[in-house]
């Protein structure tokens, strides 16, 4: 017994450093979970979580018999696979670029930059895209679209082109982070290497640095397909500003379950919706690994 708390010893700073991300997962993550119960209630305020009378499946019936459901489970995946194609192909083309720079200063300014908007709040981000898009004072109406102004909140033309962009914008920036990080961590030897036997940059770029890549984007990637049959609430809610007239572009599961709240009934069916979003995220991610291992066991996360 002694022995073993003397081999752990050495290893406290570490455990005390975690623990407030262990609390943090706990408080967070772990205890909220019980509320999937309501799933399976028809959930009373006067009875609580755990008194309100059992209704079986009915709530996961609600979302197969919305007339809409082909609507926004479509603009849901789609949307979630443009968001990981377009923000892992401008990530690693920034990271690239940012790590080609040699002045220190210009590459810390760049990195803060690209970071930049993945700080701010959604509700920031809908206020500047609201600058861009406003119908009498937007730039893009004053500016260039000066003749043809367009009226943005309500034709669904370019909002599916918006709202890729706009993610891109605000998420781009961590992923960046990440690239860079694994590109600072390939052998400096391979590219002295490479240069040696004649290769430029491009080629460098092309043989040595995009596929010692791979492994980053295949995390990210199965991470990523965990979450697909989510969406981010506050880009398809806030950015469009809830316009009815675009709700064929921009309703997703998520906005539809908020929308259903204000119905009696609400919070089991919307209880119901992330249970099983959790479930199919959970199977695509478990998919996804095993797919890896097959093809390349070393890069599948698990």
């Amino acid at each position: 017994m002694n022995r073993k708390l003397k081999n752990l010893r050495p290893f406290v700073p570490l455990y005390l450093m975690m623990l407030p991300c262990a609390i943090y997962l706990l408080i967070n993550n772990y205890i909220p979970m019980s509320g999937i119960v309501l799933a399976f209630k028809r959930f009373r305020a006067s009875d609580g979580m755990f008194g309100s009378p059992w209704v079986g499946l009915h709530n996961f019936t609600y979302l197969f018999h919305s007339h809409d459901l082909i609507t926004i489970v479509r603009n849901t995946l789609l949307y979630n696979a443009a968001f990981i194609i377009v923000n892992n192909a401008v990530g690693i083309f920034l990271a690239i670029l940012i790590v080609e720079v040699t002045a220190k200063r210009l590459k810390k300014l760049y990195q803060s930059a690209v970071l930049l908007p993945f700080t701010l709040s959604m509700v920031v981000i809908s206020y500047v895209v609201f600058a861009f898009l406003s119908q009498e004072h937007g730039m893009l109406n004053n500016g260039i679209l000066k003749h043809h102004p367009v009226e943005w909140y309500s034709d669904s033309t370019w909002w599916p082109l918006i709202l890729i962009i706009v993610n891109c914008w605000k998420y781009v920036g961590y992923g960046t982070l990440i690239f860079i990080a694994s590109i600072a961590a390939i052998d400096r030897s391979l590219f002295e290497a490479g240069a040696i036997d004649g290769a430029g940059k491009w080629k460098q770029i092309w043989h040595i640095t995009l596929p010692s890549l791979i492994p980053t984007v295949i995390t990210l990637f199965i991470l990523s397909v965990g979450r697909i049959c989510y969406s981010d609430f506050g880009l398809f809610y806030l950015i469009p500003q809830n316009s009815g007239t675009l709700f064929n572009v921009t309703s997703t599961i998520d906005t539809y379950v908020y929308s259903s709240l204000t119905s009696p009934g609400g919070i089991g069916r919307s209880a119901a919706t992330g249970f099983m979003q959790s479930a199919v995220g959970f199977l695509l991610v478990m998919l996804a690994n095993a797919i890896v291992r097959k093809v390349s066991a070393k890069d599948a996360i698990f």
